[in-house]
């Protein structure tokens, strides 16, 4: 369940990201009233938890992929 979530929050913050570099437009500060509020600096923080979780998700062994070719 803590890995959906921290994909959850990876994949919201990749797709902010992806707003910012095409657009020059922060979706999450938009969304909680600019990007020092602090609602937006808790969204950032998750986001940023998530992504160190995913971290440790990269070099865990116990994780296959979900769809292996092997039969």
């Amino acid at each position: 369940m803590m890995e959906k979530i921290s994909l959850a929050l990876m994949i919201i913050g990749g797709l902010n990201w992806g707003l910012v570099g095409i657009f020059e437009f922060d979706l999450v500060a938009w969304l909680f009233g600019g990007s020092a509020s602090l609602i937006s600096r808790i969204v950032y923080v998750l986001i940023a938890l998530a992504a160190i979780w995913g971290i440790t998700m990269l070099f865990s062994s116990s994780n296959e992929p979900a769809h292996s070719s092997a039969k």
